[in-house]
């Protein structure tokens, strides 16, 4: 590592408001965003964990789908809004690696997990007799196990290799965190084809579990046109549509956030994509799930009701 990335002990993080006034307005707008995510995908969890009825696949899938949007707008959102009531945009040097390792950990566990969730509604409804086999519950723990450790390796390669370049430009990220593609702006020009490797394989995996995703709804969506009652058809659909609303948010905005063309970038914009792919997603996915999930919202209303 050169002298001028290893003389950094901290970077600087993109401000939402340079006056006192709108950083309170930023501070407070994040921890009503905070407290929606924590209050949706808690309700899921300890819904989904409480209930013996909600122990099926399909469940067992959406807790880790909770857990990790949980762990995903922790790793960002808090260090924002403490910035802004502290007015500062400093973090560490440890601290913006912990950001990306944990970022890019659970933000990729969540999209191999929503392959699995594919390959789950693609086995419920185009092989409904073989469910029970295909899916038992070592199966599923095996898959979900794949998921994390999958997303895992792929934190571990992209953190190792973006903080491995040397950084020739400062320490300004411009980015409410620290994210892989701002950092490499830091970077000297020549050092940073190691990364660009490192994203090319992981692009051709993500590319390969978006093709699976396709394939499978190609397929349900066959099956389900063949059911001959509307009753049937309706809640076949009730089952998809949830997770394709949530594949497609999260595949659409990271999409075009890491693919759009240089020419059309700018600060406002990456920032506004950055937000669609990386905090909006968690505070949404709950009323998603739960809006057109009638068990899960009736399971919800009963442990409520009996809480109080």
């Amino acid at each position: 590592m050169s002298n001028s990335s290893s003389s950094i002990s901290q970077f600087l993080l993109l401000p939402f408001a340079d006056t006192r006034e709108l950083q309170l307005v930023h501070f407070c707008l994040f921890l009503g965003i905070y407290l929606a995510a924590l209050l949706g995908n808690g309700l899921i969890i300890i819904t989904i964990a409480c209930d013996h009825h909600l122990h099926t696949p399909m469940y067992f899938f959406l807790l880790n789908l909770s857990v990790l949007d949980l762990g995903c707008i922790s790793t960002t959102v808090p260090k924002s809004m403490a910035n802004s009531l502290r007015d500062t945009r400093a973090i560490s040097y440890t601290g913006c690696v912990g950001q990306v390792f944990f970022f890019v950990f659970l933000i990729a566990t969540e999209y191999f997990l929503l392959t699995v969730m594919a390959y789950d509604r693609y086995v419920a409804i185009c092989h409904p007799l073989h469910y029970g086999t295909l899916l038992g519950s070592r199966a599923c723990v095996h898959m979900a196990a794949a998921a994390w450790a999958s997303g895992f390796l792929c934190a571990v390669l992209h953190t190792a290799s973006t903080f491995s370049l040397p950084l020739c430009h400062g320490n300004a990220v411009d980015q409410f965190f620290c994210e892989i593609p701002q950092i490499l702006k830091l970077s000297c020009s020549d050092a940073y084809l190691r990364e660009i490797a490192v994203i090319v394989v992981g692009v051709c995996l993500d590319f390969g579990c978006f093709v699976f995703i396709v394939v499978s709804y190609v397929q349900i969506f066959r099956a389900v046109l063949r059911i001959p009652s509307q009753q049937g058809r309706h809640k076949a659909f009730s089952t998809c549509i949830p997770h394709l609303a949530v594949v497609s948010l999260f595949v659409s905005s990271g999409m075009f956030a890491y693919l759009k063309p240089p020419s059309i970038s700018s600060v406002i914009l990456d920032l506004v994509l950055t937000f669609l792919y990386s905090v909006f997603p968690p505070v949404v996915n709950p009323f998603i799930y739960s809006m057109k999930n009638q068990e899960l919202k009736d399971t919800m209303w009963k442990l409520m009701t009996g809480c109080f």
